[in-house]
């Protein structure tokens, strides 16, 4: 697994992300709390059942009053399978190597707070993980040129206030401070670079983090309340510049001494920078009675990842780069909530969750990204005028995923291409414990 490495000032922070795993689009993770899961999130930003709406519309704590407090942790169990088909070393010869698979399981702890100051303002603090990535293969596996083990951490500390215009209107913002630590490694063909590909390997292991340069963002919301019974919420979130800074270390092995010598692949410091995506929602929410009815839209800026470089302090080593090449992503959400009495409610919840890799030559196994469905359903409990507890369970079914990936390197006799095919699916389970008073 990942080497995680933290300076103590963030250690408190980093404990709320043991791992995390990427099941929203590209490398998002929307699994923030369980009574959203319930309906696959389409809550949004206009349900603002507890304080988790803190992160998803600001403005809505307006709809909480007292002092709301949420803990939740999501477990997502993830299954891809990867079938070889065709992979070939960059002289077009077979590259050999077993099938994978990449079931890492994730636990993404999320926190968040809302108090009413008076009538009319409102402050609250969000602190969870909005994107993530884990996967990791066996050292030898038919894709390892590509990637091994990719193992990317978030913690997002986002204090917003609220405030109440007028029984229709709301208006919420807040800023956040983003901490990220990455780590990538992958196998070096040398034996590729002395002529005979596959008959050499030697590896690296890439880490980084922004501790110091740490990452800022901002978001607003608005909320509507049409009546008693009707609300619309839109909400934007800033796109996050990320500035990484962290080390390359290289395992050669002895037969690669001439590769060696022309200083290349030497251990080394490191940086890359990369924009993590802006998103923007609608949400809806009706009520009927003992059935609330709610839809979201949430469209991201996923256009702004167009290549992960990586630049080496080394002057005799050339930069990393994978081109993304990403696309602008939506997803939609549709739920319901039924209470069947005062303490207990029931949840139900379809989504569709669009890919933002373009197509199989941009995909990659550290992201085999694709298209996926969600099917979730949930219930909560008041098990007294203070507490309250939530549980949801989904199901994302992804469609059968291909890739014909070429490794991108300034050196020809490294860009072996990986091609194949992904079967995957997910399950995630979330447990909440909120309190009011």
């Amino acid at each position: 697994m990942g080497r995680l490495r933290l300076h103590p000032l963030y250690s408190a922070a980093a404990l709320l992300l043991a791992t995390a795993g990427a099941h929203s689009a590209g490398f998002g993770i929307i699994e923030n709390s369980a009574s959203g899961m319930g309906v696959a999130y389409a809550s949004g930003g206009a349900a603002a059942e507890d304080a988790s709406t803190v992160w998803f519309n600001p403005a809505s704590m307006t709809l909480l009053g007292g002092q709301n407090v949420v803990g939740a942790i999501n477990a997502i169990l993830p299954s891809a399978d990867f079938s070889n088909n065709g992979s070939t070393f960059a002289d077009g010869s077979a590259l050999s190597g077993p099938d994978a698979n990449s079931n890492t399981p994730a636990l993404i702890p999320t926190f968040y707070y809302s108090g009413q100051i008076d009538d009319q303002l409102f402050v609250g603090l969000s602190i969870n993980a909005p994107f993530g990535l884990v996967t990791e293969y066996n050292d030898d596996w038919v894709g390892r040129y590509h990637a091994v083990e990719s193992d990317l951490k978030t913690v997002n500390i986002n204090p917003a206030i609220a405030y109440r215009i007028n029984e229709h209107w709301s208006l919420g913002a807040g800023v956040s401070v983003q901490l990220l630590d990455i780590t990538l490694t992958s196998a070096v063909d040398f034996g590729a670079l002395l002529g005979t590909p596959g008959s050499a390997d030697g590896f690296a292991d890439l880490t980084g983090d922004n501790y110091n340069d740490l990452a800022f963002g901002w978001n607003v919301g608005v909320l509507y309340n049409v009546d008693e019974h009707t609300r619309v919420a839109l909400a934007y979130r800033s796109a996050v510049d990320q500035h990484v800074e962290g080390k390359a270390d290289f395992r050669v092995p002895a037969a690669a001494a001439p590769v060696v010598s022309t200083g290349a692949f030497t251990d080394t410091a490191l940086s890359a920078d990369v924009t993590l995506p802006a998103s923007a929602s609608l949400s809806l929410f009706h009520n009927f009675g003992p059935l609330d009815l709610m839809a979201d839209v949430t469209w991201t800026q996923w256009s702004s990842f167009q290549e992960l470089r990586i630049k080496y302090d080394n002057p005799a080593q050339p930069d990393s780069v994978t081109t993304e090449d990403y696309r602008d992503q939506w997803r939609i959400a549709i739920g319901e909530r039924i209470h069947v009495s005062e303490k207990f409610v029931l949840r139900t919840g379809f989504a569709y969750d669009q890919k933002a890799v373009k197509n199989r030559y941009r995909r990659t196994p550290r992201i085999p990204d694709n298209d996926r469905f969600w099917l979730s359903i949930g219930a909560g409990y008041a098990l007294n005028g203070m507490l309250s507890i939530d549980a949801a369970y989904s199901h994302l079914f992804v469609a059968s995923t291909k890739i014909e990936n070429t490794f991108e390197s300034s050196i020809p006799e490294l860009n072996h291409t990986l091609k194949g095919t992904y079967d995957s699916s997910v399950d995630i389970l979330s447990v909440q414990l909120s309190m009011k008073f």
